[in-house]
């Protein structure tokens, strides 16, 4: 049997195409990503969640000579998280790199990861993902993971 897998999601222009809540975020995870330790990619990457409460949170990528020891943005931000208050659940995630020529997505790792914490959590969350001139917004790490790893 041959089935098919879609999901919706946005794109657009930045900065008009973005809601004010949208922009914010993504400014928010482009200073993220100026506290990035990535002396061997050169790749700085930040992640900023806004949380149920209003908060928002930020987080940026840290690479290590033991290669593969480094983690991703967005692994740092939701491991540090659910760490430190998980009871103030995700509502939007944004993504953002420094060179920022191209939308920057999660990888695998991290996509596994956004959908633990929504699991966890038992709410989906936005992710928004940027660059300079654009971004994708998806309504929920599902639509990232169609085949995801569970125990």
């Amino acid at each position: 049997m041959e089935k098919q897998y879609t999901f919706p999601y946005r794109q657009y222009t930045l900065p008009d195409g973005a809601t004010p809540e949208e922009r914010l975020l993504i400014e928010e995870a482009r200073k993220a990503a100026q506290g990035a330790y990535a002396p061997f990619s050169g790749y700085r990457v930040g992640a900023a969640a806004r949380l149920a409460s209003g908060r928002i949170i930020t987080a940026a990528n840290q690479e290590s000579e033991v290669f593969p020891a480094g983690l991703c943005a967005e692994r740092v931000l939701l491991f540090s998280h659910l760490a430190t208050d998980p009871e103030d659940r995700i509502t939007a995630l944004a993504i953002a790199s420094v060179p920022d020529d191209t939308e920057c997505c999660p990888c695998g790792g991290c996509r596994q990861v956004m959908l633990d914490t929504m699991r966890r959590q038992g709410t989906p969350f936005r992710i928004i993902m940027s660059s300079e001139q654009s971004a994708t917004v998806v309504d929920s790490p599902a639509c990232l993971m169609p085949f995801p790893f569970g125990l």
